[in-house]
């Protein structure tokens, strides 16, 4: 086996980011000393990244099983959900923050295209996207900067491969100044029973590997997603790889005429660690070894060393084990879709896995060492309640004065980017390809994909507010999930599952390991209280900066990605005001709490306040209420009241057609009534006639029910006071980040 002269084994594996225990630990599996190639294998696949090492102690808490879940976490490439009627749901979201910290454009949209292949490869076609993302202050050159390359790498990525954006969120906070968050969601259709597995089995089956040839773009990749970003980390730009949209539609296509067959035993996407880690899970799943000769790869640059081509996360690859005998089948689907397809090696008895080049043995290590389930590490890290914590908890924001001018405040909330549209960043995606939205031209509170030839449709959506769990972990991420839920609801759906994408900072900081348990243990709470399983996601650790000396971590973030079935498209509920003289119903209790709102935050200059007030059982009854209401028809629009609390509500309602509403506020501070975010509440549009017989269903449920108002007229009108035209005030709206990036 070759390696590198002056090769201390110690030192190299240090420097790939092993722990000491970890070296032993290899050394222990392998019974001697690894070389410089295997190091580089363990160095990957026992990245945090890739193992979890840090985290799946707490992940295993979470619940995954359901009546209607396919595949649980961890054990396909993306949760899988039955829907009814023979057809299945894929779904899953990840993050690539470093990536994007460092090449904007290019990280953002391979992370677009890693999500679409962990979907295709199941067999399952992608029909929507959805994403979280999260950048810093919003006046600084480098958040424009990186919001512009985002924004672009998702749409070019996206639009060429054709898949509409149905949803997603953009947030501000000087946190993420130099580590901007970069979550992707997809969600694809397929036959129930017609899984493909990521496994592999058979001795004898050849292993092919198909889609683009292989660079050195990505080496690395998993290390580089599994420390801190520093001022040096521009360095690691061969870290980033560099993604094909239209390569990758060919992929898509052939994989899935491919599915078609039965000609193949399992297949995976080549994400993080590339060949490494299509090797290794789909060997140990299927309990066998493979031998892999590296040499028959294709590769873009020559004379690549073995590490390179193993460790390479170069984009639009996977690898296919295919029947023996079968091969000439496979080899002719992606012939006609102009597709690499070779043969680089045959399944083995278990468990070794045996890496050659030029017929020269470079590497031989156990499948089952390598990953996670395995004999990959796992650890229980410390963690202790930040002091912040109290301090939040003790303010009072009841101290606060009043404004005297809430028209003022009211125009200056919806100015603020937190707040105001995201039509800058959504007019650069094609929502309207393939002609399945059916939330373009009636928008909801979740975006709405047509199941064609059923009755059915799917409700997704993407939700955390970092500020809330920031607040507190274990509260805010129960909240995160509610308000998924509460979306979902109000657009006419009954919630099925959730995947996450939980971005947090160092795991070996005490404070920092707190929020991610806490998190954690609301999740689960939550998700037992709506029966939506978490079917998978992902972690992403060290998501804080080195500035001039000081580690500074990102507001904890654990977005939610959910799905919700619609079972009959008459219930899709849009979140608009159709026509004048319809009445608005405050489903929920009115709350004047202003905590964390970002009314607390940018006009008061607030940043340290207790979560929004939220009762878990009360928030479960709302939506069993609002769901009965939809599911009867009584309800002709639906939008809940967050971020920027009830005004922005009523606003959003009206501005699609640019209906006003007359309303009546009252029971506690006008500002906090206005612009605090308390939850539970949901504000509900119905036909006059029908308003009272509505508010007597709800209150007959046990459900505080208040009549607000009725639409009319042109103007927000609020307790008898014009806060403004619906037209001036969507132009503020509307304008907000059109402004910043100008």
């Amino acid at each position: 086996m070759s390696q590198p002269t002056e090769y201390n084994p110690k030192e190299t594996a240090e420097k790939l980011g092993l722990l000491p225990e970890e070296y032993d630990k290899v050394v222990d599996y392998l019974g001697r000393t690894p070389n410089f190639t295997e190091l580089s294998i363990y160095s990957v696949m026992w990245s945090e990244h890739c193992s979890y090492k840090n985290s799946i102690i707490w992940l295993k808490t979470l619940p995954k099983s359901g009546p209607s879940i396919l595949a649980e976490a961890g054990e396909e490439n993306a949760g899988l959900v039955d829907i009814g009627d023979g057809l299945a749901c894929a779904f899953k979201i990840e993050s690539h923050n470093h990536p994007s910290a460092i090449e904007p454009y290019q990280g953002a949209a391979t992370g677009v295209g890693g999500i679409n292949r962990d979907i295709f490869t199941m067999g399952a076609r992608p029909i929507a996207q959805l994403n979280s993302l999260r950048f810093g202050d919003p006046e600084s050159e480098r958040t424009k900067w990186l919001l512009k390359g985002v924004v672009k790498g998702i749409g070019d990525y996206g639009n060429s491969f054709g898949i509409p954006v149905l949803g997603g969120e953009v947030f501000f906070d000087a946190s993420y100044n130099q580590n901007p968050l970069v979550n992707a969601m997809s969600v694809g259709i397929m036959k129930s029973d017609r899984m493909i597995s990521a496994t592999s089995h058979g001795v004898g089956n050849p292993v092919f590997i198909v889609g683009s040839s292989t660079g050195k773009d990505g080496i690395h990749g998993a290390t580089f997603a599994s420390g801190d970003l520093t001022d040096d980390s521009a360095d690691d730009l061969p870290s980033v790889q560099v993604g094909d949209p239209f390569q990758e539609k060919l992929l898509l296509e052939a994989s899935l005429e491919l599915a078609e067959t039965d000609c193949i035993i399992g297949m995976q996407d080549m994400g993080a660690a590339g060949i490494t880690c299509s090797t290794s899970e789909m060997s140990e799943k299927g309990g066998c070894g493979m031998d892999i000769h590296l040499d028959r790869v294709p590769t873009r640059q020559e004379h690549m060393l073995p590490f390179e081509i193993l460790l390479s996360e170069s984009q639009e690859r996977m690898l296919v084990v295919v029947k023996k005998g079968r091969e000439d089948e496979v080899l002719k689907i992606f012939d006609k879709w102009d597709l690499n397809c070779v043969e680089i090696g045959t399944v083995t008895e278990g468990p070794s896995l045996r890496y050659f080049m030029d017929g020269e043995l470079v590497a031989e290590v156990p499948a089952d060492s390598l990953v996670l389930g395995g004999g990959a590490p796992v650890y229980e890290r410390e963690y202790k309640e930040p002091a912040y914590y109290a301090v939040a908890q003790a303010f009072e924001p009841s101290t606060l004065a009043e404004p005297s001018d809430l028209k003022e405040v009211a125009r200056s909330l919806i100015g603020h980017v937190n707040i105001a549209s995201k039509r800058w960043v959504t007019e650069q995606y094609d929502s309207m390809v393939g002609t399945i939205n059916m939330s373009t031209n009636r928008p909801s509170d979740a975006g709405i994909v047509n199941v064609k030839g059923t009755e059915k449709a799917i409700a997704v959506t993407v939700d955390c507010n970092a500020r809330y769990v920031f607040a507190d972990p274990e509260v805010g991420c129960s909240i995160a999930v509610a308000e998924a839920a509460r979306n979902i609801v109000c657009s006419g759906a009954k919630p099925a599952a959730i995947t996450n994408c939980l971005n947090f900072g160092n795991p070996y900081n005490p404070e920092a390991y707190w929020q991610f348990v806490g998190a954690i243990k609301g999740m689960s709470t939550a998700c037992k209280k709506f029966n939506t399983p978490v079917t998978g996601g992902n972690v992403s650790f060290y998501n804080q900066s080195t500035i001039e000396g000081k580690t500074v971590p990102v507001l904890p973030t654990p977005t939610i990605g959910m799905i919700g079935i619609v079972e009959s498209k008459e219930h899709i509920t849009p979140l608009s005001i159709g026509e004048e003289g319809q009445q608005l119903i405050l489903l929920g209790k009115h709350n004047d709490d202003m905590s964390s709102s970002q009314y607390l935050i940018h006009w008061h200059k607030q940043e340290l306040s207790r979560t929004p007030s939220f009762d878990l059982d009360y928030e479960h009854k709302l939506q069993e209420v609002l769901y009965g209401l939809i599911t009867k028809g009584s309800i002709k629009a639906a939008h809940d009241v967050s971020d920027g609390g009830l005004f922005t509500t009523l606003l959003e309602m009206s501005l699609p057609l640019g209906i006003g509403v007359d309303v009546e506020v009252s029971g506690g501070r006008l500002d906090g009534l206005l612009f605090g975010e308390a939850q539970s509440r949901v504000v509900i549009a119905v036909d006059a006639s029908d308003a009272s017989r509505v508010l007597e269903q709800a209150h007959s449920a046990g459900m505080d029910a208040e009549l607000l108002g009725s639409a009319r007229g042109k103007d927000i009108v609020i307790n008898g006071s014009s806060f403004g035209s619906v037209s001036s005030l969507g132009e503020i709206f509307n304008g907000a980040l059109h402004k910043m990036m100008n």
